[in-house]
């Protein structure tokens, strides 16, 4: 045995760069290939809700946190949709494997878990970037709304896509098959992406609402790239940062454990 074999050094170095980008690449295309379903809908489906609230209320709805209302909309439902398909990213994916009896064929080459944690986020964000990309691109052709600061539209959209990809890849194990994934995304995901400050500023709630509303990290994530993209927010955008990162950083740890243990993967 060479000294690298004792060192506990793979013969391909101690990452498996070519693997990692493999799975990575494997993932983005995977929902590249039906674009239509995975980039288009999700703009349509923004685009209705705007339309929607525009004809339901109108003019007649005044001014929210100081800027028109459906530029303080506008945020909120492109942060709503980008975590909603980092979600769906990793969940499909993984849930799709296990009930089609070939999720071996990802835990058997040479990926360590966290080779494998980064493979499958890369997809989520990367999908999460071009539907914010998208959304963002028709909110300014259509309602006039920029981005106020860039850097913390970004950092808000990366922080969200990552923890919502994290999650998708925890719903993804603990699940045995896709009714199971389907109660998770309409009983647990879609409850606190509405009820985070996506439609209303959670200043309006009664204090033990604001209360649980500041336990819930999608209300950072949708805050801050309401921060981003308008220049108004319910709290401080680093304290938001600070909060969604941590979150973020929690749940990926706990799928490197699962995936090192082969926690409901591995018969």
């Amino acid at each position: 045995m060479n000294t690298a074999q004792e060192m506990g050094v793979r013969r391909f170095g101690r990452v498996n760069w070519l693997g990692t980008y493999t799975l990575a690449r494997r993932e983005v295309m995977r929902f590249l290939n039906v674009w239509s379903q995975t980039i288009m809908a999700p703009l349509i489906n923004a685009g209705l809700f705007l339309l929607i609230f525009t004809i339901a209320i109108g003019k007649g709805r005044g001014d929210v946190m100081g800027v028109p209302f459906m530029h303080f909309l506008a945020p909120g439902i492109l942060t709503m949709t980008v975590i909603q398909n980092a979600f769906a990213n990793t969940s499909s994916s993984i849930t799709s494997a296990k009930v089609q009896g070939n999720i071996v064929d990802t835990l058997m080459p040479p990926l360590s878990p966290l080779e494998l944690v980064l493979g499958y986020i890369a997809g989520a964000v990367a999908r999460g970037m071009i539907v914010a990309v998208v959304i963002a691109f028709g909110a300014w052709i259509f309602l006039g709304v920029g981005i106020a600061h860039p850097l913390w539209t970004l950092a808000f959209v990366l922080a969200g896509s990552v923890f919502m990809g994290a999650l998708g890849i925890v719903a993804a194990i603990f699940a045995n098959k896709f009714d199971q994934l389907s109660a998770i995304s309409n009983f647990v995901v879609t409850p606190l992406s509405f009820l985070s400050g996506t439609f209303y500023s959670i200043t309006a709630l009664p204090t033990p609402l604001q209360a649980m509303s500041h336990a819930n990290p999608f209300f950072y994530i949708i805050d801050g790239v309401r921060f981003g993209m308008i220049g108004v927010s319910d709290r401080a955008p680093a304290l938001g940062l600070a909060i969604a990162s941590g979150a973020a950083l929690a749940i990926l740890v706990l799928c490197w454990r699962w995936f090192r243990m082969g926690y409901r993967l591995k018969p």
